[in-house]
């Protein structure tokens, strides 16, 4: 059970976090309106403005293990869900990295719910989400979720299975084309 005097700290950081996230989203929608729809089913990556395609990438690899609601450490499982870019390493072993918000709030209170973390876990991520940072990246529901390319992996691999460890995957040439879209923020929408 929470304290009462945690609950009010808590309470208040997350109005002052969803004023602020409020901010935010009208900025990086005024921005360009640029978003990325991942259809798993399809495997497929689309860039999107407002309802205009703008660009497909197909053959996209996700989670050796498919999709999930529920995603868990080390499952290798792709999340579902509406995420945010959170930042861009371009040394990444992987070539280059647009990570995602994961885990995000939806994501938390759903494994709060199903009591697949504790209060204190899932108060780390209302924090983080709050304060405008990262989402703790070691939790047990998993971190370091993105859009990254093959680096020096098989492209043969690439093309006949999924084997990303939760991640969804393009070529290193289809990352450079996808790079001119991406920046922090944008939304990416996992189906």
């Amino acid at each position: 059970m929470i304290k009462q005097n945690s609950f009010i700290y808590y309470l208040m950081i997350l109005l002052t976090g969803l004023l602020g996230l409020s901010i935010m989203h009208n900025s990086v929608q005024a921005d360009n309106g640029i978003w990325i729809d991942v259809d798993t089913t399809e495997h497929t990556l689309s860039v999107m403005q407002g309802d205009t395609v703008q660009a497909v990438f197909k053959n996209v690899a996700i989670g050796r293990f498919g999709t999930t609601w529920s995603k868990m450490t080390k499952d290798d499982m792709t999340p579902l869900g509406r995420f945010r870019v959170g930042w861009i390493n371009e040394k990444s072993r992987y070539y280059r990295f647009f990570g995602l918000n994961y885990p995000n709030l939806d994501t938390a209170k759903r494994a709060l719910d199903e009591n697949r973390i504790t209060e204190e876990i899932w108060l780390s991520i209302l924090e983080a989400k709050s304060m405008g940072k990262i989402p703790p990246q070691n939790t047990p529901l998993g971190g370091h979720i993105g859009i990254h390319g093959i680096g020096r992996g098989d492209l043969e691999v690439h093309h006949q299975y999924n084997w990303t460890n939760g991640c969804v995957a393009l070529t290193n040439e289809q990352i450079d084309q996808l790079g001119k879209w991406i920046k922090p923020g944008v939304l990416v929408n996992i189906r």
